[in-house]
């Protein structure tokens, strides 16, 4: 039997449907995306809720004409797959296969590409402020959840917005939930409307209402309007969004088709800023992620029938399990330790110290750039907040970290969770700058640990020391090395060396250790003695450890899971040249000046050529070709 959406090549095929069709389809959609989703993994609970709103999106405008500019990509995955990549579905995420994101490169319909929420308003602001420069009258509509609304990037796009007074359509997709649950003021403004169901219904029925008084009582007209416009003020946030120069649309139910089309239709024909406020559920349609939005956001391959995923998961911690345990250990032996998270508790395990302390544990939403302030101002009392946040995020507050930590040399501990290359996130999740970006600021000291022991130990380091302190940890699960029960600091600024030898060093940091002993190991059985170092610091480096090593190693290697540029390599290179060291030869092994497509950990770190196997072979070519260089001249000096 035919499916509809086996006729549905792009939004022209939907838009040839009957409304009524569309229910079938949508149906036939969610049935899809769970089915690629489950064996390959990905974003799922915001998607399947969106599922309606993207084909009344399609249906009622004429995309990619018009455009439609989605907050990050979690709710996209029905956009994608009814905008001519459907076949492709089961590749995303995976290496050469579609982004888990909206990504200019991939199709016309992804018109604005980003993976950091809050962006979508500002962008497509400005997409109206060029085409009303150019004069075309194509419609831009910019999708966010409600749990944007705690980016201040989305209320400066919003105030502009109201200022400018051009047609911009936002439609504010509120499903009660981030990545995790919803916080903040908003978030109680939004929910504080009678019900969701309750709200909707009252809508529709003083909207009946209206329609059904006679035109003859004009002023029992009046007076009931402003009544229902009255009454919903109370039970809608629509005051707020007009005071910002929007006029306020709904809210209406996200899974009523013909309702959500004829409105976003009528919305068309406007000329000024309108907010229309559709209310959905996270997972909708999947009875787990329905009643586990936030477990189902992101999610490895499952089993349809029961929700359970395919792979247990590992004996071994994560490293973001290790900073939760050892945070919540460190936080009730020093009162004065808080916790500070952007949306992102469970991500980065200040949602177990909630539940433990959850007076000294605060997630601000999705503001990065608050959250390093607000630590600072804390930190000015005697506190000493640990800001948990994704590497890829901190750089969104790159000049709170100078202006209010730094230059005042504010104790605010910085543990950067996905530091390095983080997988089938891809390029906007890759956190390889954070060297870069943090240790060229004065006063700043910034760490990464070779295994989730060191890892309690920075923390326990960066909790003693007294001014801005950061480290930062990969993804995914540690090395299942044996867990120190007593958590002991460390001397800021002394690496360690891990194995001796005389015909190259290996100077690794963070995770890069690890494959930097297998190296070693392998070089060993090929006659090349490899010395190890884990430098542990950035910044500072050990000084007297590294020059005193390259003094009697003329060759070494540096190995982090960074760019290139500005990274530790960088920083080890400035140190010899500021030493007024000659005659060494030295290699940077890191990530590449490009962006890293998405991937598993693994292929990306081959392809970057930062693997156990390239660490080998970096080192065999220098130690046998400078052997070799060494005996052609020789021979030509003796002839």
């Amino acid at each position: 039997m035919i499916r509809l959406l086996d006729t549905v090549h792009d939004p022209a095929d939907i838009r040839k449907l009957a409304i009524a069709d569309l229910t079938t389809l949508a149906q036939e959609v969610r049935e899809e995306i769970i089915s690629v989703v489950s064996e390959v993994g990905g974003h799922l609970a915001s998607t399947l809720g969106a599922v309606e709103l993207t084909l009344a999106l399609h249906y009622a405008f004429d995309t990619p004409r018009d455009r439609i500019v989605w907050d990050t990509g979690h709710q996209a995955y029905a956009h994608k797959l009814i905008c001519a990549r459907r076949e492709k579905l089961a590749t995303i995420r995976q290496l050469g296969g579609l982004s888990g994101f909206l990504s200019r490169d991939e199709s016309e319909y992804d018109v604005f590409g980003a993976g950091h929420a809050g962006t979508s308003v500002s962008a497509a602001l400005g997409m109206v402020a060029a085409k009303s420069l150019r004069g075309s009258g194509h419609k831009v509509v910019s999708v966010i959840s409600d749990g944007c609304m705690s980016a201040g990037l989305t209320f400066e796009g919003l105030n502009q917005a109201g200022h400018l007074g051009k047609d911009l359509i936002v439609v504010l997709n509120d499903n009660a939930i981030f990545i995790d649950p919803r916080v903040g003021a908003f978030s109680s403004f939004l929910s504080k409307r009678l019900t969701t169901d309750l709200a909707v219904r009252l809508q529709k029925e003083l909207v009946h209402l209206l329609r059904t008084l006679p035109k003859v009582g004009e002023n029992l007209y009046h007076v009931a309007r402003k009544l229902k416009e009255s009454f919903l003020g109370l039970v809608t946030p629509g005051f707020l969004f007009e005071a910002l120069g929007f006029q306020y649309v709904g809210p209406i139910d996200g899974y009523d088709l013909a309702e959500m089309i004829q409105t976003l239709q009528n919305v068309k024909k406007m000329d000024h800023p309108t907010l229309v406020h559709v209310i959905s559920k996270k997972g909708k349609g999947y009875k787990p992620a329905e009643e586990e939005p936030i477990k189902y956001h992101s999610v490895a391959p499952f089993h349809v029938l029961t929700g359970k995923p395919k792979k247990e998961r590992g004996l071994i911690p994560t490293y973001t399990d290790v900073f939760a345990n050892a945070l919540i250990r460190l936080a009730k032996e020093n009162p004065k330790v808080v916790g500070i998270t952007a949306a992102m508790g469970s991500g980065t395990g200040i949602d177990k110290l909630s539940r433990e302390l959850p007076d000294r544990s605060y997630d601000v939403g999705i503001a990065e750039q608050h959250a390093v302030t607000f630590a600072a101002g804390m930190a000015t009392e005697g506190w000493i907040p640990v800001v948990a946040v994704y590497s890829t995020f901190l750089q969104r507050g790159y000049d709170q970290i100078l202006h209010d930590v730094c230059i005042q040399n504010l104790h605010v501990v910085f543990a950067l969770d996905r530091g390095g290359l983080v997988g089938a996130d891809g390029p906007t999740h890759h956190g390889v700058f954070d060297f870069a970006y943090l240790r060229s600021i004065p006063n700043m000291v910034v760490m990464a640990p070779k295994d989730e022991n060191e890892l309690q130990q920075m923390l326990k380091t960066a909790i003693e020391h007294d001014g801005p302190i950061a480290f930062r940890y990969p993804r995914g699960e540690g090395c299942g090395v044996k867990m120190e029960n007593e958590i002991r600091g460390l001397e800021i600024g002394k690496g360690e060396l891990l194995r001796q030898g005389k015909d190259i060093a290996i100077l690794a940091i963070g995770n890069m250790v690890a494959p930097a002993l297998k190296a070693a190991q392998d070089l060993a059985q090929l006659g090349i003695d490899a010395a190890v170092v884990n430098a542990r610091f950035v910044k500072p480096l050990d000084r007297e450890l590294l020059l005193g090593l390259l003094t009697q190693v003329p060759r070494a290697i540096t190995v982090e899971d960074h760019i290139v540029q500005s990274g530790f390599g960088s920083a080890v290179v400035e140190l010899l040249a500021d030493a007024g060291m000659t005659g060494i030869t030295i290699r940077r092994l890191g990530v590449p000046d490009r962006f890293i497509p998405h991937g598993t950990q693994e292929e990306l770190r081959k392809i970057c050529g930062i693997d156990k196997d390239a660490i080998a072979q970096t080192a065999l070519q220098m130690v046998r070709g400078e052997k070799k260089r060494k005996k052609e001249g020789w021979e030509r000096g003796s002839a």
